[in-house]
């Protein structure tokens, strides 16, 4: 059986779930408040980076994925309503709900026209807050849940650079129901993926995604703690260290080596809120979680950390290159950039000569960050040769022979991506 599908929110998350559920022979509509952004969608062009989702695009606007500004229009056909919208970091570390509750304002007028839909909440959002914040929500608005509609969630476990492959070949499907009719529902819309699909109940849902998250935020903080008690034990080969730790039999086959590996510290949108989110979740239960503290501790210092590697070699006439702005390879997301981060602390450091180059996250990262001392360059070997000092900040694969290409210049490694000596296989 096809569906209809309205998805709320065309960011990685909404335009890449919207283009999946066309791909899967449904009807989708889209829509977000971004009227520069759904213009762009509509041309049958991306608003960001992300390899295979253009071609999706291309393949589906104006055929069964529906870039509209009518609400009602959209969602009174619909089966599902799809809520993709931004969940961002409140002041006191809570998820913002604000574009949650805006989606369900515009469309609740609709929901009790006689037709059932199940209502899905697709952002991230902490353990709870489906039960305890929107179904709330919804019922002060006279809007009852399991009357005419259910209300789920369905967690995203995309990566940016591989939105496209991690929807269409996932290795599982997590439904957070409220009640049986959700759960069939929800079985029906995924049922041709042939991926394990696994119907849990709403907290449940809402856990999981942040149980993946937090692990890899900590992972990531856990290695970068090392790195540092190796720096000042010194004579600690770091790269070689944790490539030969990746050989582990006990690590079987799973893809985890990027997250423990050290760094400059995780960065982009969801690790960094979800680990806050979470702790500011557990507090407000009466629990402090001690590891979770100290992985946002960690991860907050370790751009500082960075920056006193490169003041410890330079002068603050030097003129400091910074190789890469993304967040990380394959993305032009600057959120929570850990460039950014040190680049602020140079400049405060008295540092003015600072000069940028990313293979395509200069203009997002000028944007984003607005930094009138930081002077951008096209290509890298123009930059190479204007600097006294080179900064690695995101592993580019552009970047991997740069120690070999300029041996003459000092080179600060902040991600321990440079290689010296025998290659390791793995």
């Amino acid at each position: 059986m096809k569906y209809t599908v309205t998805v709320f929110g065309l960011g990685f998350v909404g335009l890449t779930t919207a283009l999946a559920f066309a791909e899967m022979g449904n009807k989708v509509y889209g829509i977000d408040i971004n009227i520069e952004k759904t213009n762009t969608i509509k041309s049958g062009k991306l608003p960001f980076v992300e390899p295979g989702l253009d071609t999706a695009l291309q393949k589906h606007i104006n055929q069964n994925f529906f870039v509209s500004d009518s609400v009602e229009e959209c969602v009174t056909d619909s089966d599902f309503i799809f809520l993709c919208v931004g969940t961002p970091c409140g002041k006191d570390g809570e998820a913002d709900l604000t574009y949650i509750n805006n989606a369900i304002d515009a469309f609740a007028g609709v929901l009790n026209d006689g037709k059932y839909r199940v209502v899905v909440v697709k952002s991230t959002v902490p353990p709870s807050t489906t039960a305890e914040r929107i179904i709330p929500y919804l019922s002060n608005k006279g809007l009852e849940v399991g009357s005419n509609f259910s209300i789920a969630n369905n967690p995203e476990f995309l990566r940016e650079g591989y939105c496209w492959e991690d929807m269409m070949n996932a290795d599982r499907i997590v439904c957070g129901v409220s009640d049986e009719k959700a759960k069939d529902m929800l079985y029906s819309l995924y049922k041709d993926c042939n991926i394990p699909i696994f119907a849990v109940n709403l907290n449940t849902g809402e856990f999981i995604k942040y149980l993946s998250n937090t692990l890899l935020a900590t992972l990531i903080s856990y290695s970068n703690e090392m790195s540092r008690i190796a720096d000042v034990i010194g004579d600690v080969q770091i790269a070689d260290a944790f490539n030969i730790l990746h050989l582990d039999k006990r690590w079987g086959n799973c893809n985890m080596t990027s997250y423990v590996y050290p760094g400059c510290g995780y960065g982009g949108y969801c690790l960094p809120k979800d680990t806050v989110a979470m702790v500011a979740k557990s507090l407000a239960k009466g629990y402090e979680p001690k590891i979770l503290k100290n992985v946002i501790e960690i991860n907050n210092d370790m751009p500082s950390f960075m920056a006193n590697k490169i003041t410890s070699i330079t002068s603050k006439n030097q003129t400091i290159g910074i190789l890469g702005l993304a967040f990380k390879p394959g993305s032009d997301d600057v959120r929570d950039s850990s460039s950014a981060k040190i680049i602020k602390i140079l400049l405060e450091e008295g540092y003015t000569n600072i000069i940028a180059y990313d293979p395509i996250a200069n203009h997002p990262f000028d944007k984003e960050y607005k930094l009138q001392e930081v002077k951008y360059f096209q290509d890298l070997d123009s930059l190479c040769k204007e600097s006294d000092v080179l900064a690695l900040i995101t592993a580019w694969d552009e970047f991997k022979d740069i120690n070999i290409r300029y041996a003459n210049k000092p080179i600060v490694d902040c991600r321990y991506f440079l290689r010296s000596g025998e290659e390791c296989h793995f």
